[in-house]
């Protein structure tokens, strides 16, 4: 009975539904007295859904309960097989924990239809635990292969998910706030299902809508701190160039 108690604690789909309340053409985040925000529907022309992780699928069943016909499109990466049925957003399964082709192409259509917010539209980002290898979009010139070949590197050194999401914000287009960014200037509501102690929002999920507290100098401690000398070539370029101030830090 403990057991089970705890595990309907944490349901992803009743958390949501705990935080996120309709009232009327209102929409009320942490309802009641702690009540965050208060958003008027209404002002709204477009409600969209994006996300990644393993939970987001029923976070995305929430959403749609709520908002039904409001919503105009969505899609989120979830793990191979943890699904459900949605009407409104497009699930796209992909690799956990090493990313694939499947990823990059979900994290590229998210990319997109974030690129193409207004004013006047509402986007909902649903992340959750596995969203850094469920939402891969490596920076050019570094590949997939790279990049799964430095992720299987930084699981097996023994650095702390803190440390590797750093990295893997840092040769990511998609990752460190970057997709808060591609969002602008449309109104955001991000939803966290946290799996990392304390909370960090920059760290779960490797913190796609929120500012990145990492930079380049921190990445390039840790390879130094785990003996990381025989990644890619194009890996290594991008952070020598990163810490040396010749491309753009993560959003801060």
């Amino acid at each position: 009975e403990i057991f089970k108690s705890g595990v309907e604690a944490v349901d992803p789909h009743a958390a949501v539904k705990r935080f996120v309340h309709v009232e009327g053409s209102k929409l009320v985040l942490v309802p009641g007295s702690k009540a965050q925000a208060v958003l008027d529907l209404d002002r709204y022309g477009r409600v969209l859904i994006v996300g990644g992780g393993k939970a987001t699928a029923p976070m995305a069943k929430a959403i749609e309960d709520l908002l039904g016909e409001r919503i105009q499109a969505g899609i989120i990466n979830v793990k191979y097989g943890f699904t459900q049925p949605l009407r409104f957003t497009r699930i796209v399964e992909a690799g956990h924990p090493i990313p694939d082709q499947k990823g990059v192409e979900g994290a590229r259509a998210i990319l997109d239809l974030l690129s193409e917010a207004g004013e006047r539209d509402l986007v909902f980002s649903l992340i959750s635990g596995g969203g850094s290898a469920l939402l891969p979009q490596p920076i050019a010139p570094i590949t997939l292969a790279e990049k799964q070949e430095m992720t299987r590197k930084l699981l097996a050194c023994g650095a702390s998910i803190d440390e590797i999401n750093a990295l893997r914000k840092h040769i990511s287009s998609s990752k460190g706030g970057q997709m808060a960014r591609a969002a602008h200037p449309a109104t955001v509501v991000n939803l966290v299902l946290s799996d990392v102690v304390g909370d960090k929002m920059d760290v779960i999920a490797s913190g796609p809508f929120v500012p990145d507290r990492s930079t380049f100098d921190d990445v390039i401690r840790i390879l130094k701190k785990y003996g990381l000398k025989d990644l890619p070539e194009t890996i290594r370029d991008h952070l020598d160039a990163g810490a040396a101030k010749r491309i753009p830090e993560t959003p801060k």
